[in-house]
């Protein structure tokens, strides 16, 4: 016969990792759900790696680059398609398509008012475990931005984005078995931490109270 509890999962969440990351394309990709999309997301952040860290590539160089190889095979294109009567060249409708920037700008929007809520609720002190591992990861990340440059931690924030998901999805039960059980462990160690010093702050005397 199967325990009809629910598996206690990670922060107490009760939908699935696929819920959490949206839903939607994004979670696809980052859960590897679409892998055409998700190795090209991760070979594309590679190739940028490599050309402004390993090349030395400037922003502007690499754009100027990028603009002139357009503009040479557009070129000749446009003069090849006279004599051999290709079509004319066309912009894909979906690059000039309004609705398709309204919707990335409206994702872009929700997920930053998601971001700060969550920023919010853990800066009110609720979970402090997770108060405290916040704080100690946003230091962490700053003393890895005194050694790295901004384009090798967007690489391998979007090398984590593409594993731990993924990685999480599948040995999910195992992960929340652990995490849970350490969380439990923190929170002990803080408590009897908040007990110790209370202990030693110091009090004044107990006055009596008069009788009559």
């Amino acid at each position: 016969m199967q325990d009809p509890t629910p598996p206690v999962k990670l922060f107490g969440r009760q939908r699935s990792i696929h819920e959490v990351l949206g839903g939607g394309t994004v979670a696809d990709v980052l859960l590897w759900r679409n892998k055409i999309a998700s190795a090209a997301l991760l070979i594309g952040s590679e190739v940028m790696w490599f050309l402004f860290e390993v090349v030395e590539y400037s922003f502007v160089s690499l754009l100027c680059h990028i603009l002139i190889t357009a503009m040479l095979v557009l070129f000749i294109w446009s003069t090849l398609s006279e004599h051999f009567k290709w079509p004319p060249f066309e912009i894909p409708e979906i690059i000039l398509d309004e609705y398709a920037f309204n919707s990335i700008a409206s994702i872009l929007h929700e997920r930053l008012n998601q971001f700060l809520s969550i920023i919010v609720d853990i800066s009110c002190g609720k979970d402090l475990p997770l108060f405290f591992l916040t704080l100690v990861s946003l230091w962490i990340l700053s003393v890895m931005g005194n050694y790295c440059s901004f384009c090798k931690l967007l690489f391998v924030g979007v090398l984590f984005l593409e594993t731990l998901p993924f990685l999480y999805e599948r040995y999910e039960e195992d992960v929340d078995h652990h995490a849970i059980i350490m969380h439990q462990q923190i929170k002990k160690m803080l408590s009897e931490v908040n007990l110790s010093l209370l202990n030693k702050v110091p009090r004044g005397p107990v006055k009596e109270k008069k009788t009559t």
